[in-house]
């Protein structure tokens, strides 16, 4: 199971746009979740809806730990590994503050006590280039959390700042996507495995639902091809399909009850 996480755009800014050709063909040969929206402003509510089902903050500099149930708790109490494929961690098992172009508030994980107090958990937060020899080596683990650096999810421009149009932005994120994704969906070692790529809100100005409607694409041998879906989701429902692919009974805070997402399922 794969999650990647991008920054900041609402699904009509994205769906259809031309800077974004490699999502767009992507969403239109895979699934779309149509009627799908983010928890909340800002950022990092929504990265602890999609991995602990609950808001937790929504202040992006929120600098306390997270002791609730999460998915590192469910996955390891049911045996199955996870690693967060952070790009532009300073080092393995980093949990510090930023490191620009690296956001601390886009890695849930470091703020979990389970990984925090656990040498052995903290080592699953590795930087980005590790998925590729993960991949290769047979060694991709059951969960993996992937999100770009800030140039590169669609947040700042691809120099870095704000001071690019958003189409820079857009195209930053989707040349991401097709030189860093394609490879995974098209790997032997993703066979029998799913896919998803959300965004972690929508622009501020859109509050429908708390976070605004997002693009959310599915993909992979076991997703159907050319499909769309217009059933109301949000990110816990996401956390619920991780746990439900993986057969995980533990469903933290608001899985436990969000919408099932099994009719994307071939």
């Amino acid at each position: 199971m794969f999650l990647v996480v991008l920054e900041n755009h609402s699904a009509n800014e994205v769906l259809g746009n031309p800077a974004m050709p490699y999502l767009n063909a992507l969403a239109s040969k895979a699934s779309l979740a149509t009627n799908y929206f983010a928890n909340a402003h800002h950022s990092i509510g929504n990265y602890f809806m999609l991995t602990t089902g609950q808001l937790e903050s929504t202040d992006d500099k929120f600098t306390g730990t997270i002791a609730d149930d999460n998915i590192v708790r469910a996955l390891v109490g049911a045996g199955k590994s996870w690693r967060a494929y952070m790009e532009s961690l300073p080092a393995p098992g980093y949990t510090g503050s930023d490191v620009y172009p690296y956001l601390k508030h886009h890695d849930p994980f470091s703020y979990f006590t389970d990984v925090l107090d656990s040498s052995a958990q903290a080592a699953n937060i590795v930087p980005f280039t590790q998925l590729a020899l993960d991949l290769s080596s047979g060694t991709a683990p059951a969960f993996a959390f992937i999100v770009p650096n800030v140039e590169n999810d669609a947040h700042d421009c691809p120099g870095g700042g704000m001071g690019c149009d958003d189409a820079a932005k857009l195209a930053a994120a989707d040349s991401w996507l097709s030189i860093n994704i394609d490879p995974v969906l098209n790997s032997p070692a993703f066979a029998n495995s799913v896919l998803v790529i959300t965004w972690d809100e929508s622009n501020a100005m859109d509050i429908a639902n708390g976070g605004g409607q997002v693009a959310t694409v599915l993909a992979g041998p076991r997703i159907k091809a050319a499909f769309q879906s217009a059933t109301f989701y949000q990110h816990p429902s996401t956390l619920r399909l991780i746990l439900d692919l993986l057969q995980v009974n533990d469903h933290p805070g608001a899985s436990a009850t969000a919408p099932s997402m099994q009719e994307f399922l071939q």
